[in-house]
Formats: structure tokens, sequence, C-alpha cells
């Protein structure tokens, strides 16, 4: 049986999972509608399997009608993250991935209130957009608290891995910027082990900000339960 979300998205993705629940509580009315209103015209087509199964791939100009840099953000959480970056740089794309069809619904109102029209929302698993863009095509890549997965016997399922890494390096351009975020030290830890040899060079490794950053409410509710957050920045080879 597929899992078809409130906006009538099915991801079912047949690969292991670097990410959580798809669902959570339930979504309030002014959600609900974010999904019905907004979704349709903001999700870039071809994406997933069930729209491309022969996974020809897809021109991220033809997604936002312009040529302007790509950013990609991989899991957006609450939106907070990608909207500010929209919103501070006008003259970029950005597409965000999230499969908690929650989140989805939380940035749409983030969206609609900054009326910032330089973004595409994949409700669905970030792979399945690496897929199919083609090869240096994104400009400037962001992974932002992820999953921690914190048992050591579902570290492999962490977006810092090879499986996850190689995607991002092959659809990133030379020179272009990863940035990750985590409050999670074994996180941090691996991900300054394993990004390297996917093709990244590190850049900065520090518990300071990076100066265009706005705290996010998973950054908050760290500081609050006295986890440091760390900020670390790769370019690709």
């Amino acid at each position: 049986m597929s899992d078809t979300s409130e906006s009538g998205f099915d991801p079912n993705p047949p690969r292991r999972n670097f990410y959580g629940r798809r669902h959570g509580k339930t979504l309030r009315q002014s959600q609900k509608g974010y999904l019905s209103e907004d979704l349709g015209e903001l999700r870039p087509r071809g994406i997933t399997l069930q729209d491309n199964p022969e996974r020809t791939p897809v021109d991220p100009a033809a997604i936002f009608c312009n040529d302007r840099p790509v950013w990609l953000e991989v899991g957006f959480g609450g939106g907070e993250h990608m909207v500010h970056m929209a919103a501070t740089y006008p003259d970029i794309n950005i597409i965000g991935c999230e499969p908690f069809i929650n989140g989805v619904a939380m940035l749409l109102g983030k969206i609609r209130a900054a009326g910032v029209t330089n973004v595409s929302v994949h409700p669905g698993d970030a792979r399945d957009l690496m897929d199919v863009l083609p090869d240096a095509s994104v400009e400037r890549a962001f992974l932002m608290y992820p999953d921690p997965w914190p048992k050591a016997r579902h570290h492999r399922r962490r977006f810092v891995t090879p499986e996850h890494l190689r995607p991002l390096a092959r659809v990133m351009r030379p020179g272009g910027i990863f940035r990750v975020a985590s409050d999670i030290p074994d996180y941090i830890r691996q991900t300054r082990e394993e990004v390297p040899p996917a093709g990244f060079e590190t850049l900065d490794d520090t518990a300071v900000a990076w100066d265009d950053w706005i705290s996010t409410r998973y950054e908050q509710k760290a500081l609050r339960e006295g986890r440091p957050p760390h900020y670390v920045t790769f370019r690709r080879l």
C-alpha cells in the first residue's frame, strides 16, 4: 500500500531512507490550504520515479523559466533557512527537498508570507531530484540539521555517506559550496570523514555561524537543550 500525503503526492522511495517520518500531527486548515493551493505550482515536474521512470534529465532552467544560479537545500525542515536565503539572494534560484509533509506545509506558509518567487519545492526524496539534475548544475547546497540517526547501526542512513554524497558531488559545479550544520558531534565527525573523499575540500569547520545564517527552530531547540551547533563548509573540487 502506498503512503500518499495530504497533497496527493506519493514519494514511496525504494531506497534506504536518510530521513525519518513523512507525517506528523494533523495539519491545520491553513496548512492544508497551502498544500492544495500552492504546492502544485511550486513543485518541479519530472522528478519522481512515478513521473519520470526513464530518469530523463530535468533542466533547472525549465523549472524556473530562467538561467539564474541554482542552489539546493536537502531537508529544509520548517523552511526558515530556505526562505531566508531566497529573500537574501533574489538573483538565485533555490530548490528545497523535504519528505516530511508538515514541514512542506510550514515552508509554503513562509513562502506566502515572505513573497519570494525564486523557489521550487520537491516534497520528497532529494535523491530523486539529484538523479535527474544535469552534471554541475548546482552552485550551492545546504544540509541543515539533518536527521541524526543516533544509533550506531543506523549511521549508514545519514546523508553524509557515499551513496548520497557522490550524487551530490555529481550535480555540483566545481567550486560550488556545500554547507552542513548540526548539533550532533558524531554527525559532524562523520561529515568531516566522509564528505572530502566524495570530491570536496574543507574550507571551514567552526562553532561560528555563517554571516548570512538564520537560526532555525531546530537550532534554537538544540541551544535550549545544551547542544552547541557546529558549521562546516566544503568546496566541490
